[in-house]
């Protein structure tokens, strides 16, 4: 009977064909990977030909690399796409508070040097929320560095700070424990899910995956994260000293720039938006029916405008450097 059933199956091996799975040749491969940095782990998402002009997707806060999930594969069909997770974010390292300074300049710092470990030395920064005033310290300490920047909902101007930072203003005005509690109101299970719904019609709720929020509120969770947050609620300040100088950067350098911001913004207005045409003229902007994550809304009309941008834009200043 062995035998029999020995030879019943390989029978079947030889009449049975091989299954043969092939790639979508137009579809790129998301990579994650880690990079070792001054003893921190940093995470972080990398797709696209390494020969290719490169983009670095900066995420904000509560988020991480995830935010970028639908751009990423759709940008890297023609460029060399990084989404890092900062320290502290994400599934990059999360060192205590008292071994590691939660600043933006830290943050800065870790970037800097992570770019700097994979050998990245020109590249075009797509800044969102935190991303901005840590990619726009990049630009600052390397602006030979930076071939365009890629605004969305990134602020560098105060006009573009709504009234929902009044509670913050009055916490850089005073650091009180009681004002530094006021701003956990953010920073709860609802706090972080109105981060990506706040201003944005119902209509489009159906767009957002819960996935985001979910994973961000999970992250915050860890033990300390919520004050390392506050940490940086506090910090910001300093960002937003550095306005002048961020401005001062464009005027000179005039990088080429794209604007695409989510007009529903509760956090960052239109004024702070239409702020960068008072720096760079030539700077391109366009206003989307969606709210402070527009990728979670518009990730292929964003897409489709950073691939025309960047060919027009970015392409053929680097054929002549």
């Amino acid at each position: 009977m062995l035998r029999i059933c020995r030879q019943l199956i390989g029978s079947l091996s030889i009449i049975t064909p091989a299954l043969t799975v092939h790639a979508d040749p137009a579809t790129p491969i998301v990579e994650h990977r880690t990079a070792t940095v001054d003893r921190l782990s940093i995470f972080y998402r990398e797709a696209g030909p390494r020969n290719a002009p490169v983009v670095v997707l900066l995420h904000g806060f509560p988020s991480s690399s995830f935010m970028y999930r639908d751009l990423l594969p759709r940008l890297a069909l023609r460029y060399h796409v990084i989404a890092p997770d900062y320290p502290g974010f994400g599934l990059s390292s999360f060192p205590p508070r008292d071994r590691f300074d939660y600043s933006f300049e830290k943050l800065t710092v870790a970037m800097e040097r992570f770019l700097e470990s994979l050998n990245i030395d020109r590249y075009a920064l797509y800044i969102q929320d935190y991303g901005a005033p840590i990619g726009l310290r990049l630009a600052l300490r390397h602006p030979e560095r930076v071939s365009a920047l890629i605004v969305q909902n990134g602020n560098a101007y105060a006009e573009g700070l709504s009234s929902g930072w009044d509670p913050l203003r009055a916490y850089w005005q005073q650091p009180s424990s009681e004002n530094r509690r006021k701003l956990q109101g953010w920073l709860t299970q609802e706090g972080i899910r109105q981060q990506y719904l706040a201003g944005v019609p119902e209509m489009l709720w159906p767009r957002f995956s819960p996935d985001t929020w979910t994973l961000d509120w999970a992250l915050l969770q860890r033990p300390g994260n919520i004050d390392v947050q506050l940490d940086l609620f506090g910090d910001y300040r300093r960002n937003v000293d550095l306005y002048p100088q961020f401005q001062s950067m464009f005027r000179k350098h005039r990088f080429p720039m794209l604007i695409a911001w989510g007009k529903f913004d509760p956090f960052f207005t239109l004024d702070g938006a239409r702020a960068y045409l008072r720096d760079v003229p030539d700077a391109e902007l366009h206003l989307l029916d969606t709210g402070h994550f527009a990728l979670e809304t518009h990730s292929s009309e964003i897409a489709a405008l950073i691939l025309d941008f960047m060919k027009r834009r970015v392409e053929p200043a680097a054929l002549h450097q």
